[in-house]
Formats: structure tokens, sequence, C-alpha cells
């Protein structure tokens, strides 16, 4: 009798990665690590505008859409394990990380496993709406308020589809995982801040509530070769209006990459 599918018997790439525009021999992948209560399907419009010899890979977290069934995260450091994991055979070609708030700091400290375990370096790791684990957190333990709460901080911060917010059948069933994310960034107290050995990019919006250009600036604390830092126009989540500039802004970076 053949067994009943289970997510253990996955295999990790496949539960972890949506490859959004395969590339056959592609010069780079760029993964892309979605913020708090996001999923990689964020990044699905980016396919579209990177150069052709791009792959395009994004992050889908447990406990949303397809992975609905599965826990959400619950440690940063277990969690950037097992990305580390599933990422490192995508690395028989140059890799660059991209996260968002949430994302960046998962970036972050994937990078670090990336690096000091498997020996895999980033081609650059691009860090965008996070303070640098270096600088005191500024968050509004979002995580604790009621729905009510939550839906307002969420709002604030923008990013979300207001019939999304406002849908009462849909609602229920993105708050749980909503609520995870932001529980598992607002309590992120890294136990190491080492410098990584990737080139990084810090981007982010010069109206971004939550992150002041100087607290994404401070990235260059943990950066061991080469850092730069990326200013938009915008708040938190300036690369949904800005998708095409910041894409561009990426691609140039990567230009050189081979």
């Amino acid at each position: 009798m053949t067994p009943a599918p289970s997510v253990r018997a996955v295999p990790p790439a496949e539960r972890w990665l949506r490859r959004f525009r395969p590339v056959a021999g592609p010069r780079l992948r760029l993964v892309c690590l979605p913020h708090a209560g996001g999923t990689a399907g964020a990044f699905h419009g980016w396919a579209a505008t990177l150069p052709d010899d791009v792959e395009l890979v994004a992050v889908q977290y447990p406990g949303r859409q397809d992975r609905f069934a599965e826990p959400c995260p619950r440690d940063m450091g277990e969690l950037a394990d097992t990305l580390a994991g599933a990422l490192l055979p995508l690395f028989d070609t140059p890799v660059a990380l991209f996260g968002h708030s949430m994302g960046a700091a998962l970036a972050y400290e994937v990078t670090l496993r990336l690096e000091t375990l498997h020996r895999a370096v980033p081609s650059r790791l691009f860090v965008s709406g996070q303070t640098s684990p270096t600088r005191p957190r500024r968050d509004r333990d979002l995580h604790l308020g009621d729905d009510d709460a939550l839906l307002a901080g969420l709002r604030e911060l923008g990013g979300m589809d207001e019939a999304v917010l406002a849908d009462p059948e849909l609602l229920p069933l993105l708050l749980p995982s909503f609520r995870a994310d932001l529980r598992l960034i607002e309590t992120y107290r890294p136990r190491l801040t080492a410098p990584v050995r990737a080139p990084v990019t810090a981007c982010v919006g010069d109206a971004d509530p939550d992150v002041p250009v100087a607290d994404a600036a401070a990235w260059a604390d943990l950066a061991a070769t080469e850092f730069d830092v990326r200013v938009f126009p915008g708040g938190h989540f300036y690369l949904v209006d800005r998708e095409a500039e910041v894409v561009a802004d990426i691609a140039g970076r990567l230009a050189a990459v081979r």
C-alpha cells in the first residue's frame, strides 16, 4: 500500500523555493525573502524586469498558501538553519540574496550560515527595510496586540491590499501567519552579530516610519568587504510603488557578476 504523501516526503528545496522564471544555465540566481506575513508571490512581478540570464527564486515560508497546513516558524535561528540548507544546492552558479523587512534579517542570518558552515559566499546581500542588528530595535510589538491593533499596524506600514484586510472570510486565515511572523522579527535578538564576506547593499525608503536611514546605513558594521546604501522615495513598502526602479537598481549592481 502506497503511503499517503506527507510534508516530510517532499525535498526541502521544493517546499521552500518558487522559481518564477527558470533559466537554463543562469549567469546568476537572485533569491528573494519576503516580509512578515508575505509570500513568495510578492516578487512574482520582478521576473519580467530582470535580465534574461538571471533566474528569479523566491522563498515560501510555512503557514501560508500552499504551506498553510505547516506551522509558522517560531525561531529565527532554526528558520535560517533550514533555509540555508535548502539554498545550498543553488550555489552551482552565483547567488545573490534580497530580503525585505523580516526577510532582510533572515537573509543576513542565512548568509552567516552559508559562509561559516558551507563556505558558500553570496555574490551580494541586499537588506531592505530593516534596522541593522547592531542598532537598538524600534519594534511596536504588534504581535502582542488584539486583531484590531494588528490590523491598524499593518495598514500603517502599507504594502497590503486593503481588499484583503477588509475581507471577513479571508482575514482569519491570514492573521495567524501575520502575527507569528511579527513575533519572529519583533523578538529577534541575534546571538551573534558577525560581519559577512558578501558585499552588502542596504535599501530603505526615505519615509519609512520604522527604519530611519541611519539605522539602515548601520548595516555597514556587518559588511566585511563592501557596503553601500540606497535610499528610495517612499515608506516601508517603497519597493511596491517603485518596483521597476528597485529591480533595475538591483540588476545594475549585479551586472558584473559572472
